[in-house]
């Protein structure tokens, strides 16, 4: 059967344009599937409004008041067992992001209501120093950007992630970081301090060199050039910093394995390391559509190659085999990768990122007379 038949038609081009899905399906848990249609009779009076193009899709941010910022997990194949994520939805939209069905849980589309409809933690840094200030509290890494992207457009104004560091460089707390967002740079003052003390660790997402392909899979992202730029900064800045190659895409970007990892070590990074696209949920016809939509003289090749990667199957959902594959062509990404490295003199990823930091130095700031950033109240 074709992969890419029965799959909801698109959202008018112009009423989407900058964004990564191409639908907005119902989630998964909603009792009825809604779809747009034009029915011919416009939103206007006058002959002819139906002609005008739909408005374009604006980014909306509400308030999440969550009662606590750090989240637990027990997953046997990340190397953490609690996480930050400071935003709930992601602008870069990204078309591949496996956090995207995680928008039905609270009765959104995972499509464009992912990367439009967003929560902001405003009180993330209260928070966070109220749950470390907590009797027991036994420090250990707390990874961010693992879900959504701390340094996404909003924090520009929001600028939650910088709160957050605060409070961690405050509380002396060990943290690493993922993102696609070059704003990272604006927060070097302290991730520098972090690192010194072994308290900072940094990787940038870089998927493809091809600014057309980042544009059209990551469109508000930061430019492939502006990520290197980042890992740069923060090279130079000594604060411990590699590139995250995710996702590999099997006849979209593998053929790219060896140029990023040059680009990489180029740009000062320490390490590298990569993660193969994966397909939950919703995630598999948003992936779909949009292949669909802007590369359909490959759609086809690249659904055949994902699945071989997972066992014909568009998703592996078993630990060990979701992030990197299995069978001839996972082996022949996982070697081409490794002689890369050799070549570039870098570092495993696994290697670097599952080392740990820091954990000795954490103390309450206001017991040892430093007072708390932001003037929060513990």
């Amino acid at each position: 059967m074709d992969a890419l038949q029965d799959i909801e038609a698109p959202i008018a081009a112009e009423a989407r344009r900058g964004r990564g899905a191409v639908s907005n399906a119902s989630g998964r848990f909603e009792a009825e599937r809604r779809e747009g249609f034009d029915d011919g009779w416009g939103d206007g009076e006058e002959a002819g409004a139906s002609d005008a193009p739909e408005p374009r899709v604006k980014t909306e941010v509400t308030m999440d008041a969550a009662r606590r910022v750090i989240s637990r997990n027990s997953s046997p194949d990340v190397p953490f067992d609690r996480s930050i994520n400071p935003y709930r939805g992601c602008e870069h939209g990204c078309v591949y992001c496996f956090a995207r069905p995680t928008h039905a849980f609270v009765g959104l589309s995972p499509g464009l209501d992912f990367e439009t409809r967003l929560f902001a933690k405003s009180d993330a840094p209260k928070l966070l120093a109220r749950e470390l200030g907590k009797r027991g509290y036994e420090p250990k890494t707390i990874a961010i950007g693992t879900n959504t992207d701390p340094y996404q457009p909003i924090e520009r104004d929001r600028g939650l992630m910088r709160g957050i560091l605060e409070v961690l460089a405050a509380w002396r707390h060990p943290v690493t970081i993922i993102t696609k967002g070059a704003l990272i740079m604006r927060d070097i003052d302290i991730l520098s301090e972090m690192a010194a003390q072994g308290l900072a660790r940094v990787a940038l997402s870089v998927t493809t060199l091809d600014h057309r392909l980042a544009r059209s899979m990551e469109p508000r992202a930061a430019t492939p050039q502006r990520r290197l730029e980042a890992v740069k900064a923060l090279s130079q800045a000594k604060v411990p910093v590699g590139v995250l190659m995710a996702p590999v895409i099997p006849a979209m970007n593998d053929h790219e394995i060896e140029a990023v990892i040059a680009a990489a070590a180029e740009a000062g990074a320490g390490w590298a390391n990569y993660i193969a696209l994966r397909l939950p949920l919703e995630v598999k016809d948003i992936f779909r559509q949009w292949l669909k939509d802007k590369h359909p003289d490959r759609a086809e090749r690249v659904v055949r190659a994902v699945r071989e990667l997972h066992g014909g199957r568009d998703y592996d959902p078993r630990w060990g085999k979701r992030m990197r594959g299995e069978g001839a062509f996972a082996r022949l990404i996982e070697r081409r990768f490794e002689r890369a490295l050799r070549q570039q003199g870098l570092g495993s990823g696994a290697e670097v990122w599952e080392a740990p930091l820091r954990c000795d130095l954490f103390h309450n700031p206001v017991e040892v007379g430093r007072p708390v950033q932001l003037g929060l109240d513990i």
